[in-house]
């Protein structure tokens, strides 16, 4: 019997359960094996990792991530140095067998000359002499720092870049760069950069020119001679004056300077040139274990940076050995305080120990030749180094004098200010001490930077106007042509032997496409310099000499004052005659430069060891002797002796070097 809550009660549901088959799933829409349900199924199992699992996993993918881009890059480099080489292989000149790209070089180390050199042995060779009117070639010294210019020799030995600039871009500049002086018309070598740190550096000659140059030859009797007098020199010095500034050869010791061995540094080029291999590998030892700028001591900011760091510069040049630029960075830097000034003239003093500069202590002023005559070792530092701070500092003081008042005809006076940067002692003209290498690094400075630099060349011109105006005049007898000094307008016949170097600049800038007038002035002064030795009783030159402006009886051109007659062993003269032979073939210079030699032989050799100055060069039988060799001596008087004597135009060729005032060569940023 049912009850009434029965009754009411809902229905029952019953449930069945129904299994399907794989292939009845998939009408059904179930799993089947679909990109989107894979898709699905990953991502649960995924999120069914943990947090650790997942964070593992993702940090392998990064890994081989990491690994593939390394593995791509290292096996990138083979394949990609292979394509070079394959293009390079391309671009090898057509009918020139392996002529490829050129590559820096250095000046091989110096050799044993040959066996016919009897008493002078490890001589090196030189090649024969070209004609003299055959266009001057590569020179053998190269350059060793990587170039940033790659170019192609071609067969008739010019040069193709192999990035060539637009046409239209190259005839631009030149029209901009043109410079016109009355008359004269100079053009920049268009294949130069503006001087920088990142100037282009001289090209290796090809290896088809190194094959039309002749056999080398072996060294000329004159050029033994002065090789022979350098060792006799290097003797006296190794002897008593071993790593110390000078030789006292009478006295067979020293004397310090700024304790730094000013002559070893200085002769070291010279050492390379004269193919003297022994000696060499000597000096390059004490410079590596010995030479120490960390010391308290002043140093003249001027002599440092031209018998130093020129002469450091020099040698790694020629040698290619990376120990001398080293030494002439550290140098570099420690003389830069020189320049903390008011003005940003520089001090003439620095402590290369303390970093401190200072003027002299008798003054606030320093010489204008001193300022002046440091920027072609500066910025070529630069230029090495990459570092901009050493161009940017000496191109300032060239630029500030440049718009300064006070010149007179483009003559500068000898002083200037720290300070206010301004001219002192106005008034005072002369190409002597303190003035005459200003004149010399504005035409070298011009050069070194690819001539394009024309304010220097400006203020040169000028200044040789100025000269002709204000301070040539002609001595009685023989109408010698000199150049005197003037002061607050009254002219002085008065020439120091320094002036002599002027000869041979006027020369250079001649040879350098500037007016022919300079030639002609360069013979006359050449001429001078030479009758200042030879009307001399020792055939030696004073240190100043006065002419005779009026005829009078009994008298030469040339008179000497008894404060003025020693003797320095100085370079200047024959720094001229190596250049007026160099560019004119004349062989009268270089027998004025052997008389010149041979007397330094008969009245300063010390027989012991070394040459010594002398006082009197007015008395033959006692030219009383003062004791002292200069390091020029051995850097620069028996150098310029020595490249005068040759006839082998490639021994530093001056298309591809200046040489700075001290006599170190230095390259032509890019050549023409």
């Amino acid at each position: 019997m049912y009850s009434a809550a029965a009754a009411a009660s809902p229905p029952r549901r019953d449930f069945i359960s129904v299994t399907l088959s794989p292939e009845e799933a998939v009408g059904a829409g179930g799993y089947n094996n679909s990109k989107a349900w894979r898709r699905r199924s990953c991502w649960r199992k995924w999120k069914q990792l943990s947090r650790l699992q997942r964070s593992v996993i993702l940090f392998l993918f990064a890994f081989l991530a990491v690994c593939g881009v390394i593995s791509y890059t290292s096996m990138g480099e083979p394949w990609k140095s292979l394509t070079n080489k394959s293009l390079d292989d391309q671009r090898t000149e057509p009918g020139i067998p392996g002529l490829k790209l050129a590559n820096p070089a250095v000046l091989p180390a110096p050799q044993k000359a040959d066996a016919n050199l009897g008493d002078y042995p490890e001589l090196s060779p030189q090649k024969l002499p070209k004609p003299p009117h055959v266009r001057r070639g590569p020179s053998n010294l190269q350059i060793k720092p990587p170039r940033r210019d790659v170019r192609l020799k071609t067969r008739h030995g010019t040069s193709r870049v192999v990035e060539e600039p637009v046409q239209a871009d190259k005839e631009e500049k030149t029209e901009k760069s043109v410079i016109s002086w009355r008359g004269a018309v100079i053009e920049p070598d268009q294949s130069t950069e503006p001087p920088s740190s990142k100037i282009k550096e001289p090209e290796k000659p090809s290896s088809v020119e190194d094959v039309d140059q002749k056999e080398p030859v072996p060294i000329n009797e004159r050029q033994m001679a002065v090789i022979e007098a350098f060792r006799h020199a290097w003797k006296g010095y190794k002897d008593f004056a071993w790593g110390h500034d000078e030789l006292k050869p009478l006295s067979k010791s020293y004397s310090e300077w700024f304790g730094l061995g000013l002559t070893l540094i200085d002769a070291l080029d010279t050492m390379w040139i004269l193919g003297l291999k022994e000696e060499f590998e000597e000096a390059r030892k004490w410079v590596a274990n010995d030479l120490v700028f960390d010391k308290n001591v002043d140093v003249n900011l001027f002599e440092s940076t031209i018998r130093i760091l020129g002469g450091l510069l020099s040698t790694y040049h020629l040698s290619g050995d990376s120990l001398f630029l080293e030494k002439a960075k550290e140098i570099g830097n420690r003389l830069m305080p020189a320049f903390k000034t008011p003005s940003k003239i520089p001090y003439s003093d620095v402590n290369i120990g303390r970093g401190t500069a200072h003027p002299p202590r008798w003054t606030s002023d320093s010489t204008v030749a001193e300022v002046t005559s440091i920027q072609l070792e500066f910025r070529e530092l630069s230029r090495l180094t990459g570092d901009e701070k050493f161009q940017k500092a000496v191109d300032e003081v060239m630029k500030h004098v440049h718009t300064l008042s006070g010149k007179n005809d483009g003559l500068v006076p000898m002083f200037i200010n720290t300070n206010s940067g301004q001219f002192t002692h106005l008034g005072v003209y002369t190409l002597g001490a303190r003035a005459d290498s200003y004149y010399e690094y504005l035409l070298k400075q011009w050069i070194q930077g690819g001539k394009k630099e024309n304010e220097l060349l400006e203020d040169y011109m000028r200044a040789i106007e100025g000269v002709k105006k204000h301070l040539l005049k002609r001595s009685q007898p023989k109408k010698l042509t000199f150049v005197g000094e003037l002061a607050h307008g009254h002219f002085s016949a008065k020439m120091d032997h320094l002036v002599c170097f002027l000869p041979g600049t006027l020369a250079l800038g001649a040879h350098n496409g500037l007016t022919a007038d300079h030639m002609k002035l360069a013979e006359a002064l050449i001429e001078t310099c030479y009758q200042m030795y030879a009307q001399v009783e020792t055939g030696l030159s004073p240190e100043i000499v006065h002419f005779n402006l009026h005829a009078q009886k009994g008298h030469k051109d040339v008179e000497i004052k008894p404060a003025d007659r020693h003797n320095l062993l100085r370079p200047e003269t024959v720094e001229s005659l190596f250049y007026m032979y160099r560019f004119t073939g004349d062989k009268k210079y270089q027998d004025w430069g052997w008389e010149i030699l041979q007397n330094f032989n008969k009245y300063t050799r010390v027989p012991t060891g070394g040459y010594t100055s002398i006082n009197n060069v007015q008395n033959p039988s006692n030219p009383e002797p003062r004791d002292k060799m200069e390091s020029f001596f051995l850097g620069e008087t028996l150098k310029y002796m020595f490249l005068l004597f040759s006839d082998d135009i490639d021994l530093i060729n001056l298309d591809k070097y200046v040489f700075n005032t001290e006599a170190h060569p230095l390259p032509i940023w890019a050549p023409a």
